[in-house]
């Protein structure tokens, strides 16, 4: 029990969807308590209904020991966020129960606990003392956490007037330099630039490597799995899966992800965003002769194929359109964009379908998933988060060497221009 962190046992949260709460006066609770029983024996209690019941959590158990780095992952409304939400004593859980073992700092959202009025020198000792640090501790952080969140110069000044980016880089800065024993931290590094992302994860690390708990969100796998030891996989608020973090992963990216796709149409899709002048309504990976295809070969002439339709009554013009091609672990390999402002036609149809023809596909076998987002006059059109399909890539002779090239961790190949130069008594002969 000593090296235990986080004991979860049994651990659920419900909510009912489109619950109000009621406040009542006085009057009327006292008049409901007292009527309770009369009504009861009429037969007349409200039942409750199931019809509106979302179980967020559901029969959730794991332990995760001190100094684990314990990465949380599954699609969205898995119940990750619910499950941190719980860990760091924002929500209390329907049923189960949760020990926490040592002092925890959470960061679920960019400058949670952050008063808007209070400068940034005022946060920051709000922040440790709602962690349970001593002013003195405080203090001595202070510059390290100033110079890491780089908002030195604006540092009294209220926060309500920095930057997304100065938000989040001193809310990330105050969480991970007042050493709690227990990090929780949801999807940080899907804000802030790359540059700041790689902060962000090169101190988790440094976090890890001394000796405190880290439970840590995020949808990019890479980070996951660079981070990590350990990993436990969510699917509709019930566990699925947990062990070593490649494995989690592997199972997640091929029977959990897959499943958002198969047998639904892309127009009965919700797990989308954007206006929806424009909806990507099928997906479909043709052959050069543009013929249907199930697996795609390394240097194979393929075609993209993204069926959509305009449902409102005004004209849609202004068009840009782009695919993003994500390997096994969700890294984004290449992208593919088209801005169709006033090159082709100003308006799109009321339906039609966008072809994009890849030759030489330069892809390694593997199977890739692939995102498309649509945007209409600048403002984001539609987006499914999920992706709007897979390919399934199989060895080809993409170097016309007669293989597919040396294996290796990749995924895209690139021909060059190679020349063999021979020094002979001075004289350089080149052979192409």
């Amino acid at each position: 029990m000593s090296d235990l962190a986080i004991k979860v046992e049994k651990l659920s949260k419900e909510y009912r969807l489109g619950a109000t709460t009621s406040y009542t006066t006085l009057r009327e609770s006292i008049t409901q308590t007292a009527t309770w029983p009369f009504r009861a024996m009429a037969g007349r209690t409200e039942k409750r209904s199931t019809d509106n019941i979302l179980w967020a959590l559901k029969d959730i158990s794991f332990e995760v020991n001190q100094g684990e780095v314990v990465g949380i992952i599954g699609r969205n409304g898995a119940g990750k966020s619910t499950l941190l939400k719980i860990l760091s004593r924002i929500t209390e859980p329907t049923t189960g129960q949760a020990e926490i073992y040592g002092r925890i700092g959470s960061l679920l959202e960019v400058g949670t606990g952050f008063h808007p009025e209070l400068t940034g020198r005022e946060n920051i000792f709000l922040n440790g003392a709602i962690l349970g640090m001593k002013r003195s501790e405080i203090r001595h952080k202070f510059d390290d956490i100033v110079d890491f969140a780089e908002v030195r110069r604006f540092i009294d000044t209220p926060v309500k007037r920095y930057s997304s980016g100065m938000y989040t880089r001193l809310a990330f800065a105050v969480a991970a330099h007042l050493e709690p024993e227990i990090l929780v931290v949801d999807e940080v590094l899907a804000v802030g630039d790359a540059g700041f992302q790689k902060k962000c994860l090169g101190k988790m690390q440094d976090v890890a490597r001394g000796g405190r708990t880290v439970l840590f969100v995020s949808h990019p796998m890479g980070a996951i799995e660079n981070l990590c030891t350990r990993a436990i996989l969510l699917d509709a608020g019930r566990t699925v899966m947990q062990g070593p973090t490649h494995e989690v992963i592997d199972h997640y990216l091929q029977e959990v992800m897959p499943s958002v796709l198969d047998g639904e149409s892309l127009a009965d899709r919700v797990d989308r965003t954007g206006n929806g002048r424009v909806r990507l309504t099928g997906f479909q990976v043709l052959d050069a002769n543009h013929k249907p295809v199930v697996g795609l070969r390394s240097a194979m002439d393929s075609v993209i194929s993204l069926q959509f339709e305009c449902p409102g009554d005004e004209p849609v013009g202004n068009v840009d359109i782009g695919l993003s091609v994500h390997n096994s672990y969700d890294q984004s390999v290449f992208v593919i964009y088209r801005s169709y402002k006033g090159e082709l036609f100003d308006q799109l149809p009321r339906s039609g379908e966008f072809q994009c023809t890849i030759p030489n596909l330069p892809l390694y076998p593997g199977r890739y998933r692939i995102q498309a987002r649509i945007t209409a006059n600048g403002d984001e059109a539609d987006f499914l988060r999920g992706g709007v399909g897979y390919i399934e890539v199989e060895p080809g002779d993409f170097y016309g060497s007669g293989s597919s090239g040396f294996d290796g961790n990749t995924a895209v190949m690139v021909k060059g221009d190679w020349q063999l130069a021979a020094v002979n008594q001075g004289t350089v002969h080149a052979h192409s």
